[in-house]
């Protein structure tokens, strides 16, 4: 797929052990090849073939010994911290940021920017400077960078090679993220792939965030997108758009379009900032007035959100509306999907059980019993570092492909 994160990989037996091994000892480790065999299924001899092998590419660190339950004691196996590293970037609607890992996903470095407002060029030129201050910070050897993976707001064509940018504010252009793929690789020297920011976070949150065993779980990034992983594996369609949100209303309305409403483009902060500056206009909050020190263009969601914890009733009910509208796509997604996790992100999650409990109620009400029951509605766990941490975890599942 041209170098795009998600590929219709049909792994062969080595590479599914590659990642099976690496992966338990990435989550578990230190742990001794007895354990690794028991979690793997695979049987001792294979697990040590390939744990040696891996010592030998210098992945993986033999450190100390473990407990012994009499005999020899076994020893211990991690992955190798000081050897390896990898980044990833996130390219947001309105902010870049670069993240240096190291295998275990451990963040070194992190380097965090306003998105120009200008053309994709530009923002190729703001990356590859994040990249360059990134690596800077963090004093790790350039050799020692195996990858880059970038996670990108827009409407990905695996087929096409192109990113569309929806935002109407930038024109919704459309950009090849073949030539970003390529312009970062010239500059670097490293393999680079890109993908959706929602799909990249659901990853990222599947691998880092969440117990091994849940399978099946949805990444709202607000209402923007949904990330989607089905048993264990990223969803991301025939070219890698799967997850939008939003029907395509760029064309004229008519009696068909006009009253589709939640269907409409959605937003970031799922319309609360546009909303909150209407009431600081109208005169209807006193503290929203004081948060934004009498100018409606300040607000921010993270002031509306504050607010709305100082128990600011327009605030409050401005949250209340968008965890309902909100919940209404979650319940239908639900039916569709029946996951076990769905995990608010995008931002959103920083109101807590402010959007949360209308969002959950609106579920309960709309989504069908039995898929509603067993699902936990939650706020992400890795916060705004999602996207990137995600892309540096898709890189490292191509690492331990190969290994």
């Amino acid at each position: 797929m041209k170098g795009a994160l998600f590929k219709d990989q049909i792994l062969s037996d080595r590479e599914r052990k590659n990642l099976d091994i690496l992966e338990v000892i990435r989550r578990y480790g230190p742990v001794t090849r007895t354990e690794i065999s028991r979690i793997t299924k695979y049987n001792i001899v294979t697990v040590s073939n390939y744990v040696n092998n891996y010592i030998k590419k210098d992945l993986v660190v033999e450190k100390g010994l473990d407990i012994s339950s009499g005999g020899r004691k076994p020893t211990l196996v991690e992955l190798n911290s000081k050897n390896c590293f990898v980044i990833g970037i996130d390219i947001g609607p309105d902010h870049i940021i670069a993240t240096l890992t190291d295998l275990s996903l451990n963040m070194i470095t992190k380097v965090r920017k306003q998105r120009p407002e200008e053309s994709m060029e530009d923002v190729v030129s703001k990356s590859i400077e994040l990249i360059y201050e990134v690596i800077e910070k963090s004093q790790i050897e350039a050799k020692k960078i195996k990858g880059l993976g970038i996670g990108i707001s827009g409407i990905i064509d695996a087929k096409a090679g192109t990113v569309r940018d929806t935002d109407p504010g930038r024109g919704k252009t459309a950009a090849s993220y073949i030539s970003i793929k390529n312009l970062i690789e010239r500059e670097f020297g490293i393999p680079t792939f890109v993908g959706n920011d929602a799909t990249v976070a659901a990853f990222g949150e599947k691998r880092i965030g969440l117990d091994a065993e849940i399978e099946n779980v949805l990444y709202m990034f607000s209402d923007v997108g949904c990330g989607i992983i089905i048993k264990g594996e990223i969803y991301a369609g025939a070219g890698g758009s799967a997850g939008e949100m939003q029907l395509n209303m760029s064309n004229e309305e008519d009696d068909l379009t006009k009253d589709l409403g939640l269907f409409r483009p959605g937003s970031i902060n799922l319309g609360i900032v546009e909303s909150g500056k209407a009431v600081v206009r109208a005169g209807k909050s006193e503290k929203l007035k004081e948060l934004c020190e009498g100018n409606p263009d300040n607000i921010t969601a993270a002031i509306l959100i504050e607010a709305a914890r100082q128990n600011d009733q327009e605030s409050i009910k401005m949250l209340e509306k968008a965890g309902l509208n909100l919940g209404v796509r979650i319940a239908y997604l639900i039916n569709l999907f029946n996951p076990e996790i769905v995990i608010l992100g995008g931002g959103m999650e920083r109101a807590g059980d402010l959007i949360l409990e209308p969002i959950k109620r609106m579920v309960r009400r709309l989504a069908f019993e039995e898929p509603a029951s067993m699902v936990r509605i939650i706020p992400s766990r890795l916060g705004e570092n999602a996207v990137s941490l995600g892309a540096a975890s898709l890189v490292i599942r191509e690492i331990f492909i190969h290994a």
